[in-house]
């Protein structure tokens, strides 16, 4: 898994068994690899490569990816033991309205590379079949961490999930660690390390407030953000501003907070319940202690109890579903649903190669 926030590439090795239609799983290995400078560049600056280009570093990057895997399973002795992977690859264009997504890593190098079985563009049948082709992740929320009202997953975009009588509905709700790193980055930082910077500046109302009046934050959901909504549109609005990186990174904490707020308000009338619900969040995000407070007093008054599980998960939550996913698309189960994404119907996503001889 790569996300949106370019601060490496998360590999698990996990198991799964199944008994009943119940789920269970065991993180065996996990390990985040940081991009190399050269690389880095590369993903951020996909978007503006011509054709040629774009499918010369799909396929390039399926090559990195597979060499990534391969140097995983010498490092944690997995020899023998890999009967399938799941990649989601990294996500340059998102254009769901008109039924495009494009994440690169090219499933068949992974496969050539590795000499095992890929599954790979996991988004690609739900956006056919008319969906967002995301969030995705909610297929595994589902199976894998049933009791919990709300998901929130604080990535390089912030989503959430909520459950209504037993389906789940989700969305993306603002651009999140990527503008924070962003922003960090001017400072000469990879990141705000527990929110320390943010903590220390003090918040602008007024770009704070043209923040909250972007369109998409009044659009109904299912709805999805592609990365370039944070880059190319919150980050220059923010920089208009011309503040310290201390008051930049507290009024964009605040932006956060306020618009999960407002969006697991806009959803408490799904829940048969509308007290002691329980918000599960993972992701970069909450390491982010500063985040977590601005999120947890924003939600005091909705009597939404927090819960961040044990660093693991945190970190590998979403690289966990992947994997998960495309056990699913192996075994031709629907993996992706349609009452999250809005397609047309639920979806067994993903694409086949076979890496080994038959």
């Amino acid at each position: 898994m790569s996300g949106s926030s370019l601060d490496g590439l998360d590999i698990v090795f996990a198991e799964f068994h199944e008994n009943g239609g119940k789920w269970s799983y065991t993180i065996e290995e996990a390990a985040c690899y940081s991009y190399p400078a050269e690389w880095e560049m590369k993903l951020k600056n996909a978007h503006s490569l011509s054709a040629l280009e774009y499918q010369l570093l799909h396929t390039a990057y399926g090559h990195f990816l597979g060499e990534k895997v391969n140097a995983f399973i010498e490092q944690k002795n997995l020899h023998y033991k890999v009967a399938l992977v799941a990649s989601h690859g990294h996500t340059v264009f998102h254009i769901p309205e008109k039924k495009m997504t494009a994440q690169i890593g090219d499933g068949a190098a992974i496969a050539a590379v590795t000499q095992l079985p890929v599954v790979s563009d996991l988004r690609a049948m739900d956006i056919a079949f008319g969906g967002q082709g995301a969030p995705i992740v909610p297929i595994g929320e589902k199976l894998l961490f049933a009791g919990y009202d709300y998901y929130l997953n604080i990535g390089g975009i912030a989503n959430i999930s909520v459950w209504n009588n037993g389906q789940l509905h989700a969305f993306d709700i603002c651009p999140a660690n990527r503008v924070l790193n962003m922003i960090a980055n001017k400072a000469g930082k990879e990141y705000d390390e527990n929110g320390t910077m943010a903590r220390s500046g003090i918040v602008n109302e007024k770009l704070l407030q043209q923040l909250n009046e972007l369109k998409y934050y009044k659009k109904q959901y299912p709805k999805s953000l592609a990365n370039d909504f944070g880059t190319a549109i919150v980050y220059p609005i923010i920089e208009s501003y011309n503040l310290s990186t201390s008051d930049a990174l507290h009024t964009y904490c605040a932006h956060i907070a306020l618009q999960i707020k407002n969006a697991i308000v806009s959803t408490i009338n799904l829940k048969p319940q509308t007290s002691n619900l329980k918000l599960f969040i993972t992701g970069g995000g909450a390491f982010n202690s500063f985040l977590i407070e601005k999120i947890n007093n924003a939600l005091q008054e909705n009597n939404i109890e927090i819960v961040i599980p044990g660093e693991n998960i945190i970190r590998y939550k979403e690289a966990l579903i992947m994997a998960f996913i495309g056990v699913l698309r192996w075994r031709e189960e629907n993996n992706v649903m349609s009452s999250v994404t809005g397609a047309s119907r639920d979806s067994i996503g993903g694409a086949f190669w076979m890496g080994r001889e038959a």
